[in-house]
Parts: structure tokens; sequence; C-alpha cells
């Protein structure tokens, strides 16, 4: 019990018994999950439950749309084959934080990412692109870059952005929730695994720096269900090593 306090208190206090389970595995415990389940229910430790999906950003129906490169087949054979992006705010005491994410489909790993108190196209999300490409060696030849309709994903300074970096900007169908459903996702876990539990946040700043901490424990330590119980790290790691030895790669692909 006091192993499982801790490692669910590492992990911002999310795990429900299925991550905890696996993650006792991962630690060397010989542990069923039903024993996990009732371990975790005296310690009185328990999962999270997400919360309503929240819309952050608005249709400018006056602006040119990219074509939906995707049709809601949002999978990649392989990671920088296609990156899904959104924002979501957080209300601070000195105003609201607009947080951007840029997602690899394939590992489900957060590429790029950035926190400004304004939502403008030019420093908001390019900042998280920008993060996203620098991390890639700016090569996304080929890679296909999926939004929503949100203004500051249509303007113009973000979409020649990315096709000066050799990707293809795609927009879904407006009103379609399977549209973007893995970014907003990411979204919706971000709020409920660390804005909900860490709150009230005082500043912009302080949200930035939790937003880092958080990113991390995504990339490199949280377990994915959609992964089979592995980090987006692992994954791309197992990717690239499948490629030097010539063997197949498999990641799950699954954004619900």
């Amino acid at each position: 019990m006091p192993e499982i306090v801790r490692l669910h208190t590492e992990n911002y206090g999310v795990y429900g018994c299925r991550k905890m389970h696996a993650l006792l595995r991962r630690q060397g415990w010989v542990i069923g999950r039903d024993q996990t389940e009732r371990l975790m229910r005296r310690a009185g430790v328990r999962g999270v439950q997400r919360s309503k999906r929240v819309f952050t950003t608005k249709p400018d129906p006056a602006q040119a749309k990219p074509k939906d490169l995707v049709q809601r087949r949002v999978t990649a054979d392989a990671p920088r084959k296609l990156w899904v992006a959104d924002v979501t705010y957080v209300a601070t005491w000195s105003g609201f934080a607009y947080v951007a994410f840029v997602t690899d489909v394939y590992s489900r790993r957060i590429v790029g990412w950035n926190v400004a108190s304004t939502l403008k196209a030019d420093v908001l999300p390019l900042q998280a692109l920008n993060m996203a490409a620098w991390a890639a060696d700016g090569k996304l030849d080929g890679l296909i870059h999926h939004a929503n309709h949100g203004s500051n994903y249509l303007a113009v300074v973000y979409t020649d952005r990315i096709e000066e970096l050799g990707a293809k900007p795609s927009t879904g169908t407006v009103g379609d929730s399977y549209e973007n459903a893995l970014a907003e996702a990411v979204n919706g876990l971000y709020k409920t695994e660390l804005i909900r539990r860490r709150g009230p946040w005082r500043t912009v700043e302080q949200v930035e720096l939790a937003t880092l901490e958080y990113v991390w424990w995504w990339n490199n330590q949280r377990l994915h269900g959609e992964l089979d119980m592995r980090t987006p790290i692992e994954v791309e790691q197992a990717y690239y090593a499948d490629q030097k030895s010539d063997l197949p790669a498999t990641a799950g692909q699954e954004t619900r």
C-alpha cells in the first residue's frame, strides 16, 4: 500500500486501477489487477474523471481553409507523419493563460507546446510549432499538420510557416466530433491531470513552469493505454530500433 500511494503521488495522482496495475508490474511487483484495485481502495487513492469538452477557438468564415487531408483517419505508421494541434486555456488570478500543444499521432508524444497570455497566431501556436520543428531538426517534408478551424490556426503567418517547413496544412470538418479528437483528448487530459488538481493558479508563468514539468512526464513516464501501457518515448525508440533491424514496427493508434 505505501508503494501504491508513492507511485500514485509521483504520477500526478491520476492513475486508476488499470494503469496502476501496469505500473506495478513494470516495477517488478507480482500482483493481480483485482488485488491492485483492493489495495488502492484501502489506501484511499483512485483515478481522475475527465470533464466536459470546452471550445477555445472560433472559426473565421472569411478565411481560406486548407483541405482536410486526414478525413477522420487519425493514424500514422511512423513518427513525423501526422501532427495534430489545438489550444486550451487556464484561468489564473492575473488573467487567462492560453496553452497550445502539437502532438505526434504515431507516438502521442507532445512535440511542441507554448503558454502565453494571448491567442495571437504569431505568439501562441506559432511558437509551439517552431518548438516541434526545432526538435525534428526542421525535417518535416511530407508531414501533415492537422488542426481545427480556429482563426489562429488559419492565419497566414501560421499556414505559411507550415509550408515553409515542408509540411502540409490540414483542417477538419466543422461540427465533426472526431475531426481533431486526439488533440482535444490531449487538452482534456492536461486539464484533468494537471490544471484542476494543482490550482488555483496565480500567474501565466506558474502555469508555464507546471506545463513544462507535465509535458516531460507525459512523454517520458506516463503510461498510455492506447500505446499498450507504454510511454511515447518508448514507442518512438521501439520504432527506430525496428527500423535499424528491418523489423516491422507497431504502435497503438486508437484515438478514443
